[in-house]
């Protein structure tokens, strides 16, 4: 794209094609009318709904009195499966709060820039009066700028024969970028949850390639695995899972990962009290949480980018609304200072507790016990080796991988 123009009439929505910069990038804004239609009657078919603005001082006082600050979101990987789901949840109000005026900022390839372009307008045809902005570009540096969250969605699928160590090293020089850019553009107090994977690790290089970010911001996706754990909690219980409480996901997303039900809650009472099966527990509950993603693929040939997409919404809406009395969510976070012995460095899955504000901070009362502690200490170690894997990519000196040749541990239904 060549052009270098931005342009408005008095009804619509607004497009902008920049060519300065690292790559070429795409904005769609809704702004205040500036320009007579005169201005652009002669390439309205050119641009179509892009070019058009509308007059936000003409809206309705008691729609916006009572909202807030517009926040602005970066969304990579936009224009995929997940990102389908999860943009129109943004959108709508459903995660950050009816209150919440949004301004979205996506990201893709050179390959997908159309596929955002096609994107903006399916969010600029829902509607929704809480979006006040739609920019889309293929620069991270740019699109980025001032973010006040940032989802990190996208990433290299596994490709026929890939070891992880190899999927590591691939994804890894994607987030290490990503991270540069983040440290460069977002805004200082950015929240950043990365979904791609392996998505512990990725958090980790891009944690440590943005210094200027607090690393309790980055966050790597386990929701979905606490989402899982609770579904098959209330399974076999026979209880809807509302009554689910205290669901803890430690360690890596993988199959090592760890669904605590030692500390789970059904109903206010212990799981263990209620579902009296600790064969079940110990042989079958885990690998049931860890497996359910091939299990999808099994039923309908798809992966679980719905399920996923309303994972990361929870995840979200556990950081900006308090967490229940009691009960926690699970995350992937730094592990400098954690009271359970898992050695510092690592983005390693606690059960964790908010209140509201964005922050959170690692839950200090749950029990673990041997059984417990050794699969915890399991997970650990794998997450050191995949540090030691990406060593140059963070800044570590010496490390070296011995992920080669080693037993997959990608959870099924992921790449």
């Amino acid at each position: 794209m060549a052009f270098n123009m931005k342009q408005h009439v008095n009804t619509g929505v607004s497009r902008k094609v920049a060519g300065a910069g690292r790559f070429p990038a795409v904005a769609v804004r809704a702004v205040a009318a500036q320009a007579p239609p005169a201005a652009v009657a002669e390439t309205k078919q050119a641009y179509g709904v892009f070019r058009l603005s509308y007059d936000t001082q003409n809206e309705d006082p008691s729609l916006t009195r009572s909202w807030k600050k517009t926040i602005k979101v970066a969304v990579t990987g936009a224009s995929g499966n997940i990102s389908n789901h999860l943009l129109f949840m943004l959108a709508s109000g459903e995660v950050y709060g009816k209150d919440q005026p949004i301004a979205l900022q996506l990201l893709g390839s050179e390959r997908s820039k159309e596929a955002l372009e096609g994107v903006a307008m399916e969010l600029e045809d829902s509607l929704y009066p809480l979006l006040r902005e739609v920019s889309i570009g293929t620069d991270p540096y740019e699109v980025f700028g001032d973010a006040d969250w940032a989802l990190m969605i996208g990433a290299k699928p596994r490709g026929p024969g890939m070891e992880r160590a190899d999927l590591l090293q691939q994804n890894g020089e994607i987030f290490q970028v990503q991270g540069r850019a983040l440290n460069e553009s977002a805004s200082r107090n950015c929240k950043v949850i990365v979904v791609g994977n392996p998505c512990n690790t990725n958090a980790l290089i891009a944690m440590e390639n943005a210094p200027n970010i607090p690393r309790k911001n980055f966050h790597a996706l386990t929701r979905l695995d606490e989402n899982r754990a609770k579904c098959q909690l209330a399974l076999k219980s026979g209880k809807f899972y509302t009554s689910i409480s205290r669901v803890a996901i430690w360690g890596n997303h993988s199959t090592t990962q760890v669904p605590d039900y030692i500390n789970a809650r059904i109903g206010g009472i212990p799981a263990t009290d209620v579902i009296r099966d600790m064969k079940w527990f110990r042989e079958e509950f885990t690998p049931k949480v860890a497996l359910r993603g091939g299990a999808l693929i099994k039923k309908w040939g798809r992966s679980s980018a719905a399920s996923t997409a309303v994972s990361v919404a929870d995840a979200i809406r556990s950081l900006v609304t308090p967490t229940p009395p009691g009960d926690c969510f699970s995350t992937g976070v730094i592990s400098d200072g954690n009271q359970y012995g898992v050695r510092e460095g690592l983005i390693f899955s606690f059960p964790c507790r908010s209140k509201g504000d964005g922050d959170y901070e690692i839950c200090d009362d749950f029990i673990v016990d041997e059984w417990l502690r050794n699969k915890i200490r399991a997970t650990e170690d794998e997450l050191q080796k995949e540090k030691e894997c990406v060593s140059h990519l963070i800044g570590m000196m010496g490390g070296s991988c011995s992920l080669r040749g080693v037993e997959d541990t990608t959870v099924p239904g992921e790449n």
